[in-house]
C-alpha cells in the first residue's frame, strides 16, 4: 500500500541515523519488525528504534506478523496521518547554554528531584514533560519547560517515565503535568499512582545521621525509608 503523501512529506524532515532508517525501510516495505531491526540493522532494542521515530512526530502503531521460527513478533508501520506531530518533526532541538544558565540562575546549581547541589557541569538540562508527549517549543521555549537534574536522577526519571502508562498509552500533556517527574515541588502523582515521594540525599555531616538511620534499620530488620517514616511519626 502507497505511503499517504502526508506522511512522506513529514518523512523528508528526519534526519536522524536511526529514525530515518526505520522510516525509509517502512517506506519500502510496508513496515519493519522487530527481527528486522536486529537482524538487518542491528538494533538490539527495536522498541527505542520506534520510539526514535516517535520522537521525531512521526506516528506508528505496532502489529504481529510471524517471524523467520514461525513464531509471532512485533512489526511497526505508519500510523495515521492526522496524528503527525508538527511541533517534534526534524527532531530535538540543541538545547542552548544560555538555558542552562537560564536555570541555574533561577533555581541555582541544584538538581530538582533531590535539591542536591552540584557542580554546574554535572548538571543537565532534563524537559519536565517528556519530549514524546509535549515535543519541543523550538524558539518560543520557556525555562519553566524545562529542568536540572543530576545524571542519577535524570535515569531514574526517564526508566520511570518509559514505564508510566500515560507515556505508553494515553500521552495526555495535563496527567504529566501534574506528576512528581516533572514537578516534584507540587504534584499529585508519581507516574500515574497515588503516591507522594521525597528524596533526599545526605552528605558532608550529614552522613553521621545517615549512618545512624541505616544502624538503626539493621537493628530493628526494616528499611532506611520505614525508619525514616518512623522518626517523622515521632
Amino acid at each position: 500500500m502507497a505511503t499517504d503523501p502526508k506522511l512522506l512529506i513529514a518523512a523528508q524532515k528526519v534526519t536522524a541515523h536511526r529514525a530515518k532508517t526505520v522510516i525509509d525501510h517502512i517506506i519500502a516495505h510496508g513496515f519493519i519488525s522487530t527481527e528486522d531491526l536486529k537482524e538487518t540493522y542491528g538494533y538490539n532494542h527495536p522498541p527505542r528504534a520506534a520510539g526514535d521515530v516517535r520522537d521525531q512526530g512521526i506516528p506508528l502503531e505496532t502489529f504481529k506478523v510471524t517471524g523467520s521460527d514461525g513464531r509471532k513478533i512485533a512489526a511497526y508501520r505508519f500510523g495515521d496521518p492526522s496524528q503527525i506531530e508538527d511541533g517534534k518533526l526534524g527532531g530535538r532541538k540543541i538545547l542552548p547554554k544560555l538555558l542552562k544558565k537560564a536555570l541555574i540562575e533561577k533555581f541555582g546549581p541544584r538538581c530538582a528531584i533531590t535539591s542536591e547541589l552540584y557542580d554546574e557541569s554535572h548538571l543537565q538540562i532534563d524537559h519536565r514533560v517528556p519530549y514524546r508527549i509535549a515535543g519541543d517549543s523550538g524558539d518560543e521555549r520557556s525555562s519553566d519547560d524545562f529542568m536540572l537534574l543530576s545524571g542519577s536522577a535524570q535515569r531514574q526519571k526517564s526508566w520511570a517515565c518509559e514505564h508510566c502508562p500515560n507515556y505508553l498509552t494515553l500521552k495526555q500533556l495535563s496527567v504529566c503535568q501534574s506528576c512528581y517527574w516533572a514537578y516534584p515541588e507540587s504534584f499529585t502523582h508519581v507516574a500515574t499512582k497515588e503516591e507522594r515521594r521525597v528524596d533526599i540525599v545526605f552528605s558532608g555531616n550529614e552522613l553521621k545521621q545517615y549512618q545512624k538511620i541505616t544502624e538503626q534499620a539493621i537493628l530493628n530488620n526494616t528499611t532506611i525509608q520505614d525508619e525514616i517514616k518512623k522518626n517523622l511519626g515521632n
